[in-house]
């Protein structure tokens, strides 16, 4: 018998899908979409060439077509969807990008939409912590009379030198100040970290989940480091191939994070789905199966579940 409270599976850890069923009672389903905006940090707003890890899709690799307007990418996302998964529940997906980055008059055009349409089980809107006004926070929270917001944060560590080396063009303190206004709001917030980053040790890794679990956000999501073609860190890599920590090596890693973060924050993500055509390293990732069953197996043979270091 599973000794983890928030599972109705094989999982000791908190999954989206657990929580979406209790909280909605159905499977939720991300329809990704794009906005085409950009990010601060590509335009010289505060940097320029975006994340160094990112490429010129601002990592929607999967989102719609730009050239269609949202409606028009949501259909068609929800018909493909609909083939995979015919019972779930439609959750629009702003993916790509810097997806508050822009009038909160455009931003009106973006969202509102998608609150009136009743299959919608929630939205999701993926930005910046350095990209939410406080005149854009109160807009947020106020569409939650209609559907719940998922608000997700891009931080990917908590270090400043390793924002500094990724190029992201704020701070972790920016990040924090942020997250405090949100946390007076109705919105789910939801962080973003990554693992693997070549100027991190396992130490600032396992250090960047504690401390974000310690915020007590909604979720957090947590990839591996995609080094992908067509970005800064892969022209780097292909000219000197560096180090990156295998498959194994990450399962331990998240296994770690895992017991470090309080059980009722919903882990989003453990690994990522980069486009298999443009990932350059580690070839692992693109078995996401493989690692999500080697981290419940190692979970399972240990006795281990989420938050039990705490």
């Amino acid at each position: 018998m599973n000794p983890f409270p928030y599972s109705s599976d094989n999982k000791r850890y908190h999954t989206f899908n657990y929580d979406l069923r209790q909280r909605y009672g159905a499977k939720g389903m991300r329809i990704p979409l794009n906005t085409f905006l950009s990010c601060p940090n590509r335009d010289g707003t505060c940097g320029l060439g975006g994340c160094s890890f990112c490429n010129e899709e601002g990592s929607g690799e999967f989102a719609g077509d730009p050239h269609d307007d949202l409606m028009t990418q949501y259909h068609q996302g929800l018909s493909m969807m609909r083939h995979k998964w015919p019972d779930a529940l439609p959750l629009p997906y702003f993916q790509a990008f810097t997806n508050t980055y822009a009038p909160l008059a455009q931003l009106k055009t973006f969202f509102e939409p998608f609150t009136e349409v009743p299959e919608v089980l929630a939205i999701a809107i993926a930005t910046r912590a350095d990209c939410l006004s406080d005149e854009v926070i109160e807009y947020l929270d106020g569409l939650c009379d209609k559907k719940d917001i998922y608000l997700e944060l891009g931080l990917q560590s908590i270090h400043d030198s390793t924002a500094k080396a990724m190029n992201r063009g704020h701070d972790y303190q920016t990040f924090l100040n942020t997250f405090q206004k949100l946390k007076q709001t109705r919105l789910k917030i939801v962080v973003h970290l990554m693992n693997g980053y070549p100027t991190e040790t396992k130490a600032m890794m396992v250090e960047t989940a504690k401390t974000i679990g310690q915020l007590r956000p909604y979720g957090i999501k947590i990839h591996m480091l995609n080094v992908l073609d067509h970005t800064a860190l892969g022209a780097v890599y292909k000219l000197k191939p560096f180090n990156l920590i295998d498959q194994d090596e990450f399962e331990d890693l998240i296994i770690h994070q895992l017991q470090l973060i309080p059980s009722e924050v919903v882990l989003m993500r453990l690994t990522g789905d980069g486009d298999g055509k443009d990932i350059l390293a580690p070839q692992w990732v693109k078995n996401k199966k493989s690692v999500l069953n080697g981290i419940d197996k190692k979970m399972s043979r240990r006795g281990i579940i989420q938050g039990d270091l705490l």
